[in-house]
């Protein structure tokens, strides 16, 4: 199981970032924004799942570590560390993380946020769902 745990977290850290970006510290509580883009709402729901069921200080601390400094590698492991370990306790939580994701293109997807909620959506959304269109999730 550690394989498949390391290929969610390498796939899923992206999301995180830039989740913990666009929103900062609120990610962990806010509600449904209709004016989120797809990625940062993605990252959003992963890591709102981690916090219902491990809620601890490290996680919040990590997080908002990332929303701080969306380009500290630094951060962004600590906080990829912190699913790992979630995802490493919590079988049901990997399941749930898994089906979440997209499946694994091709090609490696490149995700970059700078500053508040400036995330180039439509390239993320391109490269997700290769017609431009959101997938729903």
């Amino acid at each position: 199981m550690s394989v498949e745990i390391a290929e969610l977290v390498q796939q899923a850290g992206p999301y995180l970032t830039a989740a913990a970006g666009a929103y900062g510290g609120a990610v962990l509580t806010r509600a449904e924004d209709a004016a989120a883009d797809a990625t940062a709402n993605l990252g959003r729901r992963i890591l709102q799942a981690i916090w219902h069921r491990r809620s601890t200080p490290e996680l919040e601390a990590a997080v908002l570590d990332v929303a701080e400094n969306t380009d500290d590698e630094d951060a962004a492991a600590a906080l990829r560390q912190q699913l790992k370990r979630a995802l490493r306790e919590d079988a049901d939580l990997l399941r749930e993380l898994a089906a979440l994701l997209p499946a694994p293109a091709a090609g490696s997807v490149t995700i970059t946020a700078s500053g508040e909620r400036s995330i180039a959506a439509h390239t993320i959304t391109t490269a997700i769902t290769g017609d431009g269109h959101p997938t729903g999730r």
